[in-house]
């Protein structure tokens, strides 16, 4: 399509679609070489699935529930760009379900959640950006040695010698293709298939309930995780709030319902799981149509030099939090100085 991949040394402007982990590391880490970088998020403000949903009187986490840190240099990286105020250890008691019943407590391992929220990571590493929101790139065009970004008002945002793409793989195959690149597309398509949709709900407990666990990754007809939101560090509530995941077969087959169906559901199988008859005081729904990535054999991120594109996220790196970073400080090892 282009033949002649660009002079490294001329390219100096560099956008970054998505500010999740991903974005942010990415923009984060080209600007340490001298990088001008411009990220832009559809949304309000940064966090991708590190979200948190404002419910009364606290927040409650409703995207990733806790993250590691096996690469040592995810952990830097958060303590030198966010701070170690803005996350900490989580020391809650985890548990598998098996599908007989059983119960196993998981690994022993170091489990990190943001402070007091997980945004809380997210808003500290986006500081460090020019981070422009509320603002959706539908396609990009080819400008002599550049590309256009335009957003879906019809406004051109700037140009840029290359782009980063963070979104999840069924929105990056929509910009691609709005942008005539059918054969990074065509890259993407069997990806789209493996992130599942999550419905997630909050569910506040105005007298606290302790089944034995402050989390459990269930093997459930319904749900596939449940957690006291509410154990988790530097949150002061009062009650309990639980998060609860919809696995993502059950997710798939109720994905248009209404959130006051799914909520309702998601609490009748959350007391049945747990065995109690509380219910809540307060319910608040929230609906993933991207959530986790699902398979294996994952390339860690695509990098088209020709064309100066890359691509990053977790989905491209086995889906965790701190595959994020590892896609996305992949990626720029790549594309170079």
């Amino acid at each position: 399509m282009f033949n002649e991949a660009p002079d490294r040394h001329l390219i100096r402007c560099t956008a970054v679609i998505g500010s999740g982990i991903a974005g942010l590391t990415a923009a984060i880490l080209l600007k340490e070489q001298g990088q001008s970088v411009t990220v832009f998020e559809k949304s309000r403000g940064p966090g991708g699935r590190l979200a948190a949903k404002r419910v009364p009187g606290s927040s409650a986490d409703i995207g990733a529930q806790y993250f590691t840190a096996r690469n040592p240099a995810f952990l830097d990286f958060l303590t030198r760009y966010a701070g170690d105020s803005s996350f900490t250890s989580w020391q809650g008691r985890l548990v598998f379900q098996h599908r007989d019943g059983r119960r196993e407590p998981f690994p022993e391992e170091e489990r990190y959640v943001g402070t007091p929220r997980m945004t809380a990571i997210s808003r500290a590493l986006s500081a460090h950006v020019e981070l422009v929101t509320e603002t959706r790139i539908e396609r990009m065009t080819r400008k002599d040695s550049q590309w256009e970004l335009v957003d879906t008002g019809g406004n051109m945002v700037g140009r840029f010698d290359r782009v980063v793409v963070t979104a999840p793989p069924a929105q990056a195959v929509d910009l691609m293709q709005a942008s005539g690149l059918e054969e990074v597309a065509g890259r993407l398509e069997q990806s789209v298939s493996t992130v599942a949709p999550c419905w997630a709900v909050a569910a506040h407990f105005s007298h606290p309930l302790d089944p034995g666990f402050d989390g459990i990754r269930c093997q459930h007809p319904v749900l596939y995780w449940v957690a006291n939101n509410s154990s988790k560090p530097g949150r002061e509530d009062s009650g309990q709030w639980w998060v609860l995941h919809g696995n993502a077969e059950w997710t798939r087959a109720h994905v248009d319902a209404s959130p006051e169906k799914v909520g309702a559901e998601l609490v009748t199988a959350f007391r049945e799981l747990i065995g109690s008859d509380a219910r809540p005081d307060d319910l608040v729904p929230h609906r993933w149509l991207y959530a986790r990535a699902e398979g294996e054999n994952f390339p860690g991120h695509l990098w088209f030099e020709q064309l100066g594109i890359g691509l990053a996220g977790d989905w491209l790196d086995g889906g965790r939090v701190e595959g994020a970073f590892n896609s996305a400080s992949g990626l720029v090892k790549a594309m170079g100085a």
